[in-house]
């Protein structure tokens, strides 16, 4: 048998994991454009807003999203494949509802966005999209993109609005039009959407999940989401399955390994495509099926391609063969996975057996005794 798990990590020198990550110039250009982006709807969007609404706004505040706050950001691969931070923008929702219609408010809300970016994309070369139904998009270069959702949160928690948190636009969204702000869900974050007016939406419910999950089971599962993610990238060069249904449909099959992230990889793999089959709904929505939104054919194709990455996983950490073995992995993950037989090493069944993970269990109750 084969010990893989340097191909996939193995700390500063070459690995999988180290070659998924963004160069330092890449994320010094996504940084630098949030900054820019941030400064400008904070300088100007206010005036925006009192010229198409005719009252005083507060200046907004924001909010990371996405994989970049999950930490299971990867770089892209190919085609038009491209990194994107996700920055919500957060304004009162007192404020907004001093524009009598929500549908109203949420256009308004778009276009003072827009008309305050415009110039800035302009000034830098960027290109601005006012297509996407839950975002503005700035396109700063072909590798990388940031969207800019829009919501409107309670007074009360705008004030305490302070950190960056995460969700991605990937969940499925219930589709309504409202005539006014009473009809809206008594919630505390709305998500602007063009064509659907507010959202139920908060975007740090799924943030404090993952955050969660990995710090019960450790940081080895962020590392598996995005070996998922990477070989999503490499077999699909549009489509796949989103990050945030490899997510919730890793982390309950998700056993720490220590030192072996083959063998973690391995399993999750192992139950994954059977989960993918099946229904798999947002961990923090139970409403919101994720698998529902990718047509049975294209969900079948995820699965089995899923299942044939367990086949040869297994295959190659079953075998003795070094050399061939990082040819096999370097098949199905791509030449981001390094040519190292030097790092790959033989093991025998029994040391693997000894690394085989202890039940996780939850911790009991507080007050509660377990004496009879």
């Amino acid at each position: 048998m084969l010990n893989c798990s340097k191909l996939f990590s193995n700390g500063p020198d070459d690995c999988y994991i180290k070659n998924l990550d963004l160069q330092d110039s890449e994320k010094k250009d996504l940084l630098g454009a949030r900054v820019e982006i941030r400064n400008a709807l904070k300088d100007n969007l206010p005036a925006a807003l009192e010229q198409l609404v005719g009252h005083a706004f507060e200046k907004p505040r924001f909010y990371t999203q996405g994989s970049w706050a999950y930490k299971t950001l990867n770089a892209p691969l190919q085609g038009n494949q491209q990194a994107d931070l996700d920055d919500g923008c957060y304004l009162p929702l007192s404020y907004l509802q001093e524009i009598k219609k929500p549908s109203t408010a949420a256009k308004i809300f778009f276009q003072a966005v827009e008309k305050t970016l415009q110039p800035l994309a302009d000034e830098n070369g960027w290109t601005l999209v006012s297509t996407k139904p839950t975002c503005t998009r700035i396109i700063i270069n072909n590798k990388a993109h940031i969207d800019i959702p829009l919501y409107a949160i309670e007074d009360t928690e705008f004030e305490t609005l302070t950190k960056a948190a995460a969700v991605t636009m990937d969940g499925m969204f219930t589709e309504a039009k409202y005539e006014s702000w009473d009809q809206l869900p008594r919630v505390k974050v709305l998500l602007a959407h063009r064509n659907d007016d507010w959202i139920d939406s908060d975007p740090r419910a799924v943030k404090d999940w993952f955050d969660a999950q990995c710090k019960l089971k450790g940081d080895q599962l962020r590392d598996v989401v995005r070996y998922l993610k990477g070989y999503r990238d490499f077999i699909w060069e549009e489509g796949g399955p989103t990050s945030i249904l490899l997510m919730a449909a890793a982390a309950p099959l998700f056993k720490k390994f220590h030192g072996r992230d083959d063998l973690a990889l391995e399993e999750v793999l192992r139950g994954l495509p059977n989960v993918l089959r099946g229904v798999v709904n947002n961990p923090v929505n139970e409403k919101e099926c994720l698998t529902n939104r990718i047509s049975a054919e294209e969900l079948s194709d995820i699965a089995n391609q899923y299942e044939d990455l367990n086949s040869k996983l297994s295959a190659a950490l079953a075998s003795n063969d070094t050399v061939s073995v990082c040819h096999w992995l370097r098949n199905e993950f791509g030449t981001r996975l390094p040519n190292r037989p030097d790092l790959v090493t033989v093991t025998t069944p029994d040391e693997t057996i000894k690394l085989s993970p202890a039940a996780i269990l939850p911790t009991p109750l507080v007050g509660r005794t377990e004496a009879g």
